[in-house]
């Protein structure tokens, strides 16, 4: 056999080269794992930040722990399709997948003690795209920053008496959560509450131009008030059960209105929500038409990223959909790898999941 020329091996400048290049990118992975900034926020402490005193519930969702799985349909009635070159505005039904959960990282937790509903949502088209979104029924986020949102996952499980207030101090727009909470009427289903995306994206249509939205399902189910204390009566677990009664007994819909901001209006911060008067589009319905436990679900394996999104939309300046990514794959790595801890109905027949 011959032996390789001088020319086959790699001159010493190409390999400082290769050093460097994968030098530069470690250095850039530790940067963003926070290896190289202790006081930076990475994924890791923020969904650290969710887990209770007693540890995180295993197999579960960092957060929103509790949920039911939905299957059904979004009926675009073609309105979208000025606003946005996605395929899921033409104007046609489009399968969908989706996830009614609390605002818990505890999956035991009894309805009433939960302030915050929330929806995950999936629809896929025939062109393989796939856009996800993840909202709740508040109509703006408590706090202005991922920062932000971390310092008051900490101040709630703080033991300092002065907790909230100082973070209230420092927080002004958390009063107006707080005002939100005593005052908004609980309902007593999912079917009665609206889910809004609070985080601004970019539409943009076939011509190119781009509009800054946000946008919410409106329940067409009457909205019917119920204190906590008389949603507390009807069980730990009204909610999934009253959606599956319901649901069972006729498809239940909501309105997908986007709101297109003005010129000059701030697309950065979900704690603000734009003025009264903006223009809103109704681009189309959401119709849940059965209702499955997730155990053994459809929705039990997505992960409702919101920046997994088709080409037409697009992500705006609002920093939170890539800080809740990246907790999100977190959380997905961790209860994905503990799935044997995931309770799963208990095997009573053949062929049943274990």
């Amino acid at each position: 056999m011959p032996r390789p020329s001088s020319s086959s091996q790699p001159p010493l400048g190409s390999l400082a080269l290769i050093a460097a290049i994968v030098a530069a990118g470690a250095g850039v992975f530790a940067y963003t794992a926070g290896w190289l900034s202790p006081h930076r926020l990475t994924p890791t402490k923020l969904v650290d930040a969710f887990a209770p005193p007693g540890g995180p519930a295993l197999g579960h969702r960092r957060n929103h722990a509790k949920g039911i799985c939905f299957t059904g349909v979004f009926e675009s009635n073609g309105s979208g399709a000025e606003l946005s070159r996605a395929q899921v505005f033409t104007r046609a039904q489009y399968p969908a997948v989706g996830r009614f959960n609390l605002g818990t990282p505890d999956p035991n937790e009894p309805d009433a003690k939960v302030r915050v509903r929330g929806m995950g949502l999936q629809i896929s088209t025939p062109d393989g795209e796939v856009w996800r979104s993840a909202m709740i029924d508040l109509p703006f986020f408590p706090v202005a920053t991922p920062q932000a949102f971390y310092e008051m996952l900490r101040m709630s499980g703080s033991k300092d008496p002065d907790a909230k207030k100082n973070f209230a101090a420092a927080h002004p727009e958390f009063a107006v959560f707080g005002a939100w909470a005593k005052s908004a009427p609980w309902t007593a289903s999912y079917a009665e509450e609206p889910y809004h995306s609070l985080n601004s994206f970019i539409f943009v249509d076939n011509a190119g131009a781009e509009h800054a939205v946000r946008w919410s399902l409106l329940p067409s189910a009457p909205v019917v008030p119920i204190s906590d204390d008389d949603l507390a009566k009807l069980g730990p677990n009204h909610l999934e059960q009253e959606i599956g009664d319901r649901v069972a007994k006729a498809p239940q819909r909501w309105t997908m209105a986007v709101t297109i901001a003005n010129p000059g209006d701030q697309t950065a911060d979900p704690s603000k929500a734009w003025p009264e008067g903006r223009r809103t589009v109704e681009v189309g319905t959401l119709v849940a038409r059965q209702i499955e436990p997730e155990r053994d679900g459809p929705c039990r394996d997505i992960n409702f990223d919101p920046t997994i999104l088709p080409n037409g939309i697009k992500v705006s300046d609002d920093p939170f959909p890539a800080a809740r990514s990246s907790a999100y794959a977190k959380s997905y790595d961790l209860r994905t790898s503990e799935a044997k801890d995931y309770p799963y109905r208990q095997q009573t027949a053949a062929g049943e999941k274990p």
